[in-house]
């Protein structure tokens, strides 16, 4: 694992492109951490590493948003899954091996990730502004 400190959207936005730079295309990253502590801020970073103009916000109310970039980007927010049958309602699994999964709340479906999962962990600092990004499965 491998836990990055940083204290600032700046900081945060060159998290996203050494993530991005590390990518092959047909990863999935599933982010963990409260309301408000950057995932989406992470995601549009990762997508405008990869060459997407797209905007890039939180998927809330459609769950899954699609970009266009390097490779196909698929950025999903689980909050409101809360069973088996919500997550094959996404069609999330027929979204895998097809791009890159960037996955907001992955807390709700944490056991239906595949095993070579990027864990993205996100925890607030001391500071206001202060993230610490804990990540298992990517070298960066």
């Amino acid at each position: 694992m491998t836990a990055i400190k940083v204290h600032s959207l700046e900081e945060t936005e060159a998290l996203g492109r050494r993530i991005a730079n590390a990518l092959k295309g047909t990863e999935v990253i599933a982010f963990f951490g409260g309301l408000g502590l950057g995932k989406t801020t992470l995601t549009r970073a990762v997508a405008a590493a990869l060459g997407s103009a797209d905007d890039v916000s939180s998927p809330t109310f459609a769950i899954v948003n699609e970009y266009k970039a390097k490779f196909n980007i698929y950025h999903f927010d689980m909050y409101r899954i809360t069973s088996w049958e919500d997550l094959y309602s996404t069609g999330f699994f027929d979204y895998l091996d097809t791009g890159v999964l960037l996955i907001e709340w992955s807390e709700n479906i944490e056991n239906a990730l595949p095993d070579n999962t990027i864990r993205i962990s996100i925890k607030p600092g001391d500071a206001e502004c202060e993230r610490i990004f804990e990540i298992e499965g990517l070298e960066i």
